[in-house]
Parts: C-alpha cells; structure tokens; sequence
C-alpha cells in the first residue's frame, strides 16, 4: 500500500491530546476518521510526536498506509481538513507520497518546541498559547539554567516514567528570547519524553523567580526519578513547531536506528 506524508497544524484547546481514546475528540482519532471516510476502509495514522491535551503544533508530523486508489490528489488536504475539523483547529497543510523508507516517528531525527510566557500582568489576548506568571522573571538566570541543561543527559527528573522507556536524550538546544512581558522558549532535541520540555521550562522558571538556584537546577540531572521541583507548566504555552529528517536515502536506516533503540519509548509531551 503507498504511504502518505502528512503535515499538519492544531490548536490543542479543544483536542483530549493527539492519541485516539474512546469518547474523546484527538488529532488522532478525528484524522484517521476523515482518512477512512476518503479511503472507505480504516485507516491508521503514525506520527513523529504525540502530543498532550491542549498542546499545539504549528509544524506535526504523520504518516498512513492508504488505498492505491487514494491517490493524492490536490485538494486531498483541504478535503481532510474540512473532514477532520470543521471547526478549522485542525489543518492538513500538505499531503504527498512518502519517499522509501520514510516512518514519521521513527525517521525523525530531531523535534523542535516553542513555549510562551507572559510575565506580568495577564494578556488575554495570549491566554491560548502562553502560559501566564505574575510576577516579572529573571530572564538572565533562566537563560544559564537552559545552557547547564543542554547535552546528552539522563532527563529522568524532567520525565513522566514509562516502564522500559529510557528517559535518556540529547537535548541539542534550549534558549530564551524576550519581548516585553512575553517569553519564548526554544527547544529542540533528538526526541523528548513525556512532560519534558514542560517540566524543562517550569525548572527554569523557578529558577527566573529565585525559588531555585543555578546548582540546584542542574544537580537535578543527578536524580533517576521525575523530581516535584522541577514544576510542570500548563500544556497551553506549548507548540511542535518542527521535526527534522535526514536526506531520503538515509530514512529506512534511521527508522532501523531508532526502532531498536526506542521501541518502547512515547516520543511526546
């Protein structure tokens, strides 16, 4: 069967996360609904990171095994989109033939995340997509504590435990960017686990406050269990703005690379 490459763009506010679950709107769910209406057989949908309740992505990642009769043709996106979400918080941006080899999760090499903060007085115009803390922060010391976390670390202070998952990773990037009140961070690593960029974001927001000093935050890299001081900030501020992949003649390898060495891990947050 052909695979498709679908990439896509939600607001998480009215979607119960990406995974399909009984009862419940997801990405998921509403994608492979819209794909099996087109298709007239079930269809499943594989993507390059699941994402929680209420967290967005401007630039998601999915693959599907369809019909030959499918085809892919132009107005496939627009026609899945109206399916998915008549509410227009779904988008299919584009739908293409997948190159041999391609798997949206396991080819992935890297994923990128942005979370906004206003700090200060609340901006309702920003209550969708940054979270809110009163007070102003110190945006120097933050920006130190994401430096001392960056590299190939044991993140388990910064994970949701997942039997047999290994909570390594390698963070390639985390920085801070300021404009007024509103803060974005920038994240990007070879994968990241359940909660961990927001659990990231919440250490270096105690740390913007003072209620965490530099060493603390980082000897948190010491612990091997998810850690209450880290802080989780709500999932609202949170947006999948990427994922990366290698050239085409390098996607089975990679997918081959990661299946064995992530089988049992969820590429989330």
């Amino acid at each position: 069967m052909p695979r498709i490459r679908l990439d896509l763009a939600y607001d998480g506010g009215g979607f119960s996360g990406w995974a399909a679950q009984p009862g419940l709107r997801t990405c998921q769910g509403e994608l492979e609904r819209a794909l099996s209406t087109v298709a007239r057989e079930p269809v499943r949908v594989v993507v390059a990171g699941r994402t929680d309740a209420g967290v967005h992505a401007s630039g998601q990642v999915a693959h599907a095994d369809v019909p030959d009769a499918l085809g892919v043709e132009p107005r496939l996106a627009h026609r899945l989109s109206r399916l998915a979400a008549p509410e227009g918080d779904l988008v299919v941006r584009a739908v293409r033939l997948a190159p041999a080899g391609f798997d949206a999760r396991f080819s992935a090499v890297s994923r990128s995340y942005r979370y906004r903060i206003v700090a200060g007085p609340a901006d309702p115009l920003e209550r969708r997509t940054a979270a809110h803390v009163p007070q102003p922060l110190d945006v120097d010391a933050m920006r130190r504590a994401a430096e001392a976390l960056v590299g190939l670390r044991d993140f388990a202070a910064f994970c949701r435990p997942r039997e047999g998952a290994t909570t390594i990773r390698h963070l390639r990037a985390f920085s801070w960017a300021q404009d007024g009140p509103l803060l974005t961070a920038s994240l990007t690593a070879d994968a990241f686990c359940h909660s961990m960029v927001r659990a990231l974001v919440g250490a270096c927001v105690r740390v913007g406050e003072g209620r965490l000093g530099l060493t603390e935050a980082t000897a948190l890299l010491e612990e091997r269990a998810r850690s209450p001081r880290t802080g989780l900030m709500p999932p609202h501020g949170l947006t999948l703005v990427s994922v990366g992949y290698p050239p085409d003649d390098e996607l089975a390898a990679q997918a081959e690379r990661a299946r064995a060495r992530r089988s049992a891990d969820d590429v989330e947050d």
